[in-house]
This record gives C-alpha cells, sequence and structure tokens, in this order.
C-alpha cells in the first residue's frame, strides 16, 4: 500500500525513470533526481526563511541582488535539462539534483513574501532574504542541502521517499494558498494561525486533487498511446 501511495504521488508529476531517481531502503522515491530537489527544496527553503525571518511577515520580494542569483539557478537548471536531453552533453544525478535544489528554494523565496501579503491582516514592509546576512544564510544552506539528501537521506530508509512526498505536498499546497488566499473571505484576513486554517486546508485538498488528477491524466494519455501504437 505505502509503495503504491509513493508511486502514485508522482506519477503524474514527473516520467519516475529509476536510472534518474534515488532510492531509500530500496524504494524509489516518487520524483526524478530534480524534481526531488525542487520539491524538497522548496520545503526546506520555506523552513529556512521562517526561521530566519522569525518575529516578521516580510511582504517585499527579495532584492536584485538575490533576483541575480535566482535567475542563474533557473538559467543552470534549463541549460543541465536542455543540453543533456539535446544530446549535447550527459549530465548525472548530482546535477539533476542541486540544480533542482537552486530552483525550489528561488520559488519558496517568491512565494513566501506572497503569503505573508496575502494571508495577514498585518503585514512588515521588510523585503525576505534581506539584509545581506539573510540571503547569505539562505544561500548556504543550499550546498548543505545537497550534502544532506545526497549522502544521508538514502540510510534513513523508506522515511526517504516519503519525505519526498511530504514535500511534494508541501509545495503545490503553498502554491495552491496563493490562489486560495486572493479569495474576499481569505484576502488580509488572517491574524493567527486559526485564521488560515481552512484557506490551508482548501490548498491541501487542491494539492490532492491535482496528484490525483494529473496520474488519471497521464494514465489515460498511456492507455491511448497505447491503442495508436
Amino acid at each position: 500500500m505505502l509503495l503504491g501511495f509513493l508511486h502514485w504521488m508522482g506519477y503524474g508529476l514527473c516520467h519516475q525513470l529509476p536510472q534518474r531517481s534515488f532510492f531509500g531502503g530500496g524504494v524509489q522515491v516518487p520524483v526524478c533526481a530534480r524534481d526531488t530537489g525542487i520539491y524538497l527544496g522548496f520545503a526546506l527553503s520555506f523552513a529556512i526563511l521562517a526561521i530566519i525571518h522569525s518575529g516578521q511577515r516580510p511582504r517585499g520580494f527579495p532584492t536584485t541582488p538575490a533576483w541575480i542569483l535566482m535567475g542563474l539557478f533557473l538559467a543552470v537548471m534549463g541549460w543541465d535539462g536542455v543540453s543533456s536531453y539535446a544530446g549535447l552533453r550527459t549530465t548525472t544525478n548530482d546535477l539533476r539534483l542541486i540544480t533542482g535544489l537552486g530552483v525550489g528554494f528561488s520559488a519558496a523565496a517568491v512565494v513566501y513574501p506572497m503569503l505573508q501579503d496575502e494571508l495577514w491582516r498585518q503585514q512588515t514592509q521588510d523585503r525576505v532574504l534581506s539584509p545581506l546576512w539573510r540571503l547569505l544564510v539562505w544561500l548556504s544552506c543550499i550546498p548543505l542541502s545537497f550534502l544532506f539528501i545526497r549522502f544521508v537521506a538514502p540510510s534513513l530508509g523508506v522515511a526517504y521517499p516519503v519525505v519526498v512526498a511530504g514535500g511534494i505536498l508541501v509545495t503545490l499546497t503553498s502554491i495552491n494558498l496563493v490562489m486560495v488566499a486572493m479569495l474576499p473571505a481569505f484576502d488580509r484576513r488572517g491574524e493567527g494561525l486559526r485564521d488560515v486554517v481552512l484557506p490551508l486546508g482548501i490548498a491541501f485538498a487542491g494539492a490532492v486533487a491535482e496528484i490525483v488528477g494529473s496520474g488519471y491524466l497521464r494514465l489515460v494519455l498511456e492507455r491511448l498511446v497505447g491503442r495508436l501504437g
């Protein structure tokens, strides 16, 4: 049952090729190495941002240096993916993981201030990843996350793919929450954690629906291709 759950978590989101994926306890993680980096990177970055901005609700987007770094992370991942698929060069799961982490970390740095601005009645005017020390702490966590995911997480056994599944849910729920929080009933209405339970629940339900729906869509497309073939 657990194996089926883990497989379905990434079935509609990723190709799930074994040679491009990591394993924990002999169990393949739900998504490939690059997507593992993206989803775990998002979840880790979100947690790190909450820690380094403790006591704040920064509504401002990152500063220009941070945007440059994030743009670079996206460009490097794009180059690694496109050039390898085009046959211009070969890549590795390590490169897929580290480039995915950069993009996952960056995505959270964009979503985090959006949620602060939309969810809470009172926010602070601070910019996320500002001042410089916050950017440096956040940046240093990317290689540390790579080392942990690559060399420590596999020793956790089946807990590793379960954590990756959790990262998928955190990422999709957070992105959905940006849209849910725009609804008039929730827009800047929150004063405490209790006030965000309902919009969070709606966003989570949406994430589950997206995972299930994308899985069934892939299933239908594969059957259709099989019949045409």
